[in-house]
């Protein structure tokens, strides 16, 4: 007779998070208690905060807070149902068309989550009989979506070019379709597009970025990678979040109208899901005008960008190949993170802890973000206490 087997077994088992809770080094699902600032307030405590993806300081603008506020008073908290069927408002079009517009896109859709974009988007796009290839280093989302998908997923080393070329050329008379980080959430490096899009051409594969941490951070006028590089018309398809630069949640696809049509129609992340709320959408519409009416917050950004790069490797501190606002410290092993996290935390630092999966074993790290809206003190009082902390657990 076969013993019977309780599914929920490996809940009873899981310990590992309740062992660093016991041991004081938790540095999961902290509880805010103010908007996201460059100053936070924590336990009734002030916290300087280099944790969080709000790139432009637009989470709490005014005119941001205004533009969801008169989208809640004419329509309410939700739309009750999916953008497909009672769930599509005019000002989903407007934004869809304004989106489309700032990245220079012949049509854009808007998603209720960014996870949701790459989950509808890559399982719309790739059938049975086609492959989908990623970096190994993308998302979590971009993962799943091609998990979801019917067709066969590859990955090549991280930004390695001779690597993807191999998979490419392995897989030549497939429909194919590359998908990359523009910025990768971990490392803060960029990805190497412009021979990215060579290759995707040279093996007639299409090309989508997903460039949530780079749209509002990257190029001239923050529209992300593809203007970092001068590759805008070279990118199939662009993914982009509200939760970073654009101060909501939500995600959007960027591309050929005729592309975002079909999937419009194909995407079950789209069609299954409860459509964006009010506030959201307006949130975001109003953080697309002031990024362009208000250029100095971009400026803002890569002054305290370049400061901090130039800080923390002045202090010694081993910070990866990051160029972007996303600079990570590495330490090495998990415990020494959460340490590190909690010792930050008594200094009046919120930091962030990247360990495995999300780093490859033994690579953990304390992941710092910052936002153009910190000053010369918030910066000077952060890389004060990453000194005193670094030298007590021996890291500089």
């Amino acid at each position: 007779m076969t013993e019977k087997t309780d599914i929920f077994e490996k809940c009873f088992k899981f310990t590992a998070a309740k062992e660093l809770q016991h041991a004081g080094i938790y540095p999961f699902f902290r509880v805010i208690e103010s908007a996201q600032d460059p100053v936070v307030t924590m336990n009734g405590k002030k916290m300087i905060m280099v944790g969080s993806n709000n790139y432009l300081g637009l989470t709490n603008h005014p005119k941001v807070k205004e533009a969801a506020i008169n989208a809640i008073k004419k329509y309410g908290s939700g739309c009750a149902g999916s953008r497909f069927l009672n769930g599509t408002l005019d000002i989903h079009v407007q934004l869809e068309e304004k989106l489309a517009k700032f990245m220079n896109r012949g049509a854009a859709l808007v998603f209720s989550t960014g996870f949701q974009v790459n989950l509808g988007v890559i399982s719309a796009l790739v059938s049975k009989d086609d492959i989908v290839i990623m970096d190994k280093m993308d998302h979590a989302s971009i993962v799943d979506g091609c998990r979801l998908s019917y067709g066969d997923v590859k990955r090549f080393r991280h930004n390695d070019m001779a690597d993807l070329e191999r998979v490419l050329s392995d897989n030549n008379g497939r429909g194919k379709l590359v998908v990359v980080d523009g910025v990768f959430s971990m490392e803060g490096d960029i990805v190497d597009l412009p021979s990215v899009t060579k290759l995707t051409k040279k093996y007639g594969a299409r090309l989508m970025v997903d460039d949530a941490h780079g749209i509002g951070v990257l190029g001239k006028t923050g529209r992300g990678t593809t203007e970092h590089f001068g590759l805008e018309s070279e990118v199939d398809l662009v993914m982009g979040t509200y939760s970073k630069s654009l101060a909501s949640i939500g995600g959007f696809i960027a591309g050929d109208a005729d592309v975002v049509h079909y999937i419009k129609h194909m995407a079950r992340a789209l069609i299954f899901s409860a459509s964006p709320p009010p506030a959201s959408v307006a949130a975001v519409s109003a953080a697309l005008d002031i990024i362009d009416s208000e250029p100095e917050r971009l400026e803002r950004l890569w002054y305290n960008t370049h400061k901090m790069l130039h800080g923390f490797k002045d202090l010694g501190f081993k910070v990866g190949p990051s160029e972007t606002p996303i600079i990570p410290i590495l330490v090495g092993a998990d415990e020494m993170a959460f340490r590190m996290a909690m010792d930050l935390q008594e200094e009046g630092v919120f930091t962030n802890v990247a360990v495995s999966p999300a780093v490859p074993p033994g690579k953990a790290l304390i992941r710092t973000s910052y936002m153009a809206t910190h000053t010369d003190e918030h910066l000077d009082k952060v890389l004060t206490a990453f000194k005193k902390v670094g030298k007590a657990l021996g890291l500089i």
